[in-house]
């Protein structure tokens, strides 16, 4: 009976995983966060949870790649190993996976190369080694790869003969013994020079004479004194080998100017002013505009520059294809403890880098810590590829038990230790502290706690960041918050530029208009903040504001703004722009009140974001997760 039970029980959990029954199994299905990154060159272009949906996405752009967000691991790319080139350029589509597709591409092109990115020099080319002349005259179709090939043209020409290139001598020619003889009994018409200086004997009635004793001088040419001194041939040694930017030789052909070149490390061959033929790795680092390192295989150039900051890779042709500068850094608050509620709030974000549940807060004015963290959580998040930085909290409406808590130094002690402690234990990047409503006189106080919690932080590896209202420079040395000090010990610094006009607001107005917003950031920064310390807070909510007859606020409430469609739904609006806000102001009626918010949606996601890019601000922080319209994160992602 056990038997039959345990197998009826396990039919029954296969048929729930398969029709969704199991929770777990409904989330796995669901679970839309993203793990793959799609590069195009250096330049972001979308993220995806699915690493099939990433490739093919990737195969629609040349030069794309598919990294693991998290450890940038590349997964994929299609960047090309062969390059093919008409003299110094690349030509059309001219980048190849394959030898073979790149030679069959070349054969189309004269004076055609084929470059592997990974070995110096070239891997093919038909530069011409054979020229075919009829006299004095040649023709740019008249080069050829072999002296056959050049004799089966030369049939068809009288008075025709054959240079090879690689000496410059006369190698063939269709004319008889009494063709030649008629020549040389002529005026003698041909004289050669070198540079500008001639002999008398250097004058001659038939061209190979002439020919003949200009090879015998370097630099050396061969004119027509009644064409108008027009040159015929040229013994000049074309093609210079240079070392980086220093000229070491030059050589008549092609061939024996690659075999010195090779000889060298970091060489170039200039045919005129173009390069066309180099011994230059395929991959270069830079860290900043400075060379440290050089590769032939890609993956050894991404393995050493992840160890730099700001570093780059650049490819033959000197694009960045990849790079670790500094880009804004995306931060975002939960809100919550919750596991399955952070993951259904990261499930759509792109390009997000710290995640931010809320986890502690000060239970009493001892010091007692309220611990609502799980370790399941920090290592899922991880596992995405967010860095975690928990909030800490004071006891948001009991300025009783804040006041307590910043004036005993020995709670803030066993406060600083028990976080930090499980801080450690859960294996996180940082905490990021939103102690608000304190009273001005627990400046110091407030100050003092946070060089302890920095100190202690720091000394276990973590990092620290605090959350300062935007407030002003003309009531701030009456506040809590001593920026100044503040920015010179945390690691980070976030403005909630948002809530300016807030529940208990006798005006209506934007939660966070454009002017109000820029206008704290240039405070921020004058209180001496680094730029590279400092994220604004951008708002994902609204608030609607309902007035009487008379236009006076008779309520107000916060909508998110993923809400906002659904708001204003089957409803006739009157949309104006702000200009004082810099935004959108939408007006409707419902249950026969009027009604009033500033809109937010992804233009002024990007407006802000823009904010942030012109003063050089470190990233933004968004309030709150889960709040936002999802295709927010695609503009975020392109803006970042």
């Amino acid at each position: 009976m056990n038997k039959r039970m345990g197998s009826s029980l396990l039919l029954t959990l296969v048929i729930c995983l398969v029709i969704g029954m199991i929770p777990g199994a409904t989330i796995a299905a669901s679970d839309k966060t993203t793990k793959y990154r799609v590069y195009q060159n250096a330049s972001l272009l979308m993220e995806f949870a699915d690493f099939a949906k990433a490739q093919a996405y990737a195969q629609g752009y040349s030069r794309s790649h598919v990294e693991e967000i998290g450890s940038r691991k590349w997964l994929w790319h299609n960047f090309p190993r062969y390059a093919v080139y008409q003299y110094d350029a690349v030509v059309p589509n001219g980048e190849f996976a394959r030898l073979e597709d790149a030679i069959a591409e070349a054969r189309k092109w004269s004076y055609a190369s084929v470059r592997d990115v990974q070995s110096p020099g070239w891997a093919w080319n038909n530069y011409p080694r054979y020229r075919l002349y009829q006299g004095e005259n040649t023709m740019d179709s008249w080069n050829f790869l072999t002296l056959d090939d050049a004799k089966s043209e030369a049939q068809f020409w009288a008075n025709a003969h054959i240079i090879e290139l690689q000496t410059n001598r006369w190698v063939w020619d269709n004319l008889t013994d009494a063709n030649k003889r008629e020549q040389r009994a002529g005026k003698a018409i041909y004289r050669v020079y070198q540079g500008a200086y001639t002999q008398d004997s250097w004058a001659f009635a038939y061209l190979e004479d002439a020919i003949r004793e200009a090879l015998n001088w370097g630099n050396s040419t061969v004119v027509n004194t009644e064409q108008g001194h027009k040159a015929v041939f040229s013994n000049q040694k074309a093609y210079a080998v240079y070392q980086n930017h220093t000229y070491l030789d030059s050589f008549v052909s092609i061939d024996a100017a690659a075999d010195y070149a090779r000889a060298y490390a970091h060489t170039t061959i200039r045919l005129g002013e173009r390069v066309i033929w180099t011994n230059h790795s395929g991959y270069t680092v830079y860290q900043n505009n400075n060379l440290i390192g050089e590769y032939d295989k890609l993956t050894d150039a991404l393995d050493y520059a992840a160890r730099y900051s700001n570093a780059s890779i650049r490819f033959y042709d000197d694009s960045m294809i990849w790079n670790n500068f500094r880009k804004l850094l995306f931060w975002g608050w939960n809100g919550s403890s919750s596991l399955q509620t952070i993951k259904a709030q990261t499930a759509g974000t792109l390009g997000m880098d710290v995640d931010s549940p809320t986890w502690f807060e000060v239970a009493d004015a001892n010091g007692g810590l309220k611990d609502t963290s799980s370790k399941e959580a920090a290592d899922w998040l991880k596992k995405q590829g967010f860095s975690v930085h928990p909030l800490v909290r004071n006891p948001f409406g009991d300025k009783d038990v804040t006041r307590g808590f910043l004036n005993n130094p020995d709670g803030q002690k066993a406060f600083i230790q028990a976080l930090v402690k499980r801080s450690v234990d859960l294996q996180v990047s940082g905490i990021n502290v939103d102690f608000e409503e304190l009273n001005g006189k627990d400046r110091a106080a407030f100050t003092s706690f946070m060089q302890m919690l920095t100190d202690e932080a720091h000394a276990k590896g973590l990092l620290v960041s605090v959350d300062l209202p935007r407030g002003d420079v003309k009531w701030n040395e009456q506040t809590a918050f001593d920026h100044e000090k503040l920015a010179a010990m945390v690691d980070y610094i976030i403005t909630m530029t948002y809530d300016q006009h807030w529940s208990g607001s006798t005006v209506p107005g934007s939660v966070a208009g454009m002017q109000w917003v820029e206008q704290g950031v240039r405070q921020f920064l004058s209180y001496g903040i680094p730029r590279d310390k400092l994220l604004l807070g951008i708002p994902f909510y609204v608030r609607v504001w309902t007035l009487n007859d008379k236009g006076a606020i008779e309520a107000n409430r916060a909508v998110y703004m993923k809400d906002i469609p659904a708001l204003i739904a089957d409803k006739e609006t009157t949309t104006t722009w702000d200009e004082t806000s810099m935004q959108y102001r939408v007006e409707f009626k419902q249950d026969g009140k009027r009604q009033l918010f500033w809109l937010e949606n992804e233009e002024t996601v990007k407006a802000r974001l823009a904010i942030a890019k012109k003063y050089d601000l470190a990233g933004v922080a968004a309030w709150r997760l889960g709040q936002e319209q999802e295709e927010v994160w695609k503009t975020m992602l392109q803006e970042k």
